[in-house]
């Protein structure tokens, strides 16, 4: 099957088995989910959102925060992973927001990418999420579903690979929603150990599943 059929048939199906995907973290603001990815980096989530909701009370804007000792905020966030490393990441970020962008996030990667904790998949998913842009964030559902189902060769050993890939075939207007397709479907069915063949509506067109079958 040629790869731009293959896409064709993915983005179908999702249409009607996903027709709404979004964020799972919880947020208010634009600054509400910058602080949530940020956390969210190796880490659930669910834990995440059990963290944000007293953080953000205690600092709900850049002002607030980059007033902050990284001890003060290691408090509120020392249940998910790296929390010294995420807790100076936040004050730093937040420092870095009231300095250069008058407190508000910006909007452009390159912008996005100045922000102490941030690298280009959380960026992209702040200008997917919050703008609307056709951003791509390539994270470990991502990546690991895309090469199963075979939307990316085997060449993409890398995220950024596996984005400019992603990102040839996908229609930018759905690419937001695409994003949520992919992590959704890695995080409940294509999972990384004994993934739901049984419960997956791609078994048909999974270059990975059709390979096992044949063996």
């Amino acid at each position: 099957m040629k790869r731009a059929d293959l896409y064709k048939k993915v983005i179908e199906y999702f249409e009607v088995a996903m027709p709404i995907a979004e964020t799972e973290l919880n947020y208010s603001t634009p600054f509400d989910l910058l602080v949530a990815v940020i956390l969210s980096a190796q880490c659930t989530d669910k834990r995440v959102n059990m963290v944000t909701p007293d953080l953000i009370a205690r600092y709900p804007d850049a002002q607030e925060m980059a007033q902050a000792h990284p001890d003060e905020i290691y408090n509120y966030i020392k249940s998910v992973s790296y929390p010294n490393n995420k807790a100076k990441h936040l004050v730093s970020m937040a420092q870095k927001l009231c300095s250069d962008f008058g407190g508000e996030v910006p909007d452009t990667l390159e912008e996005l990418v100045t922000l102490p904790g941030v690298g280009r998949k959380t960026a992209n998913v702040i200008q997917s999420v919050v703008w609307g842009k056709s951003a791509m964030a390539v994270d470990t559902h991502v990546f690991r579903v895309s090469h199963r189902i075979g939307l990316v060769p085997k060449r993409c050993t890398t995220p950024y690979s596996v984005e400019k890939e992603l990102m040839k075939y996908l229609p930018h207007d759905i690419v937001p929603k695409a994003h949520h397709w992919l992590i959704l479907h890695g995080r409940y069915v294509c999972t990384a150990r004994s993934p739901k063949c049984s419960a997956c509506g791609l078994t048909g067109v999974c270059k990975e599943y059709n390979r096992h079958q044949k063996v």
